[in-house]
């Protein structure tokens, strides 16, 4: 009989939808500096927002457990505040979560604003457009596909979150157990056909995904061209 608690589907979701937003709402503005900067704080930066990428995730949800657990500085200012604690919280494992997946997100956003160049801003620049114009009017216009490509690669990394879920917010029912997290708990339990019919969901999803991505991103170019 299946028993999945809907709340798993529930809370993955939101968890995706949540970290993408604020992933992009970080990374768009530090893409955008990074194409256009000569700053030699650059390869710093681009070293700083990459190293979540190439950490274990376990390394990185260890470090952050320590840093917004009850006696790390965040979790000690979360509580001086008055906010709930934010280990085993839905607040944490976004947090875990934005702070994992800002590299899968920053990266082509990146590579997006470098496609355009210089000359479009330059143009603008002439019609008497401020920096910020130019970005709203010019840059992001220009640059959609690849931060919906973004959105994507962000989204989708999120729900194949593990390592920085589970020690962020272990395991707690209706609070912080994801779909990634079950498939371990029905796998751990020998209960493989419960855990291939999520995983072969995510599998399903992630490529349906990926398809719709390329097959924009292609239109657009046909369309450009």
């Amino acid at each position: 009989m299946w028993d999945l608690d809907p709340s798993v589907v529930f809370i993955t979701l939101k968890l995706a939808a949540v970290v993408t937003v604020w992933v992009l709402l970080i990374a768009i503005p530090v893409a955008w500096w990074l194409s256009i900067t000569s700053s030699r704080l650059k390869p710093l930066v681009i070293a700083l927002f990459t190293m979540p990428m190439v950490l274990p995730p376990t390394v990185l949800g260890f470090y952050l457990l320590l840093l917004v657990g009850p006696n790390g500085p965040v979790g000690q200012l979360v509580a001086w505040l008055g906010l709930p604690q934010l280990a085993f919280s839905f607040s944490g494992i976004a947090i875990a979560c934005i702070v994992h997946s800002l590299p899968f997100v920053l990266q082509p956003l990146q590579n997006s604003f470098d496609a355009i160049g210089k000359k479009p801003l330059e143009v603008a620049a002439t019609l008497r457009a401020s920096p910020l114009d130019s970005f709203r009017s010019v840059t992001l216009p220009l640059a959609w596909p690849g931060i919906f490509s973004a959105a994507i690669m962000g989204f989708c990394h999120t729900l194949g979150e593990f390592g920085v879920v589970l020690m962020i917010g272990g395991n707690v029912p209706g609070k912080t157990q994801v779909i990634s997290v079950e498939i371990y708990n029905y796998a751990e339990a020998l209960e493989f056909e419960k855990a291939h019919i999520l995983a072969g969901g995510m599998v399903l999803f992630s490529f349906a995904s990926l398809l719709v991505m390329y097959w924009l991103n292609s239109r657009y170019r046909h369309l450009g061209q």
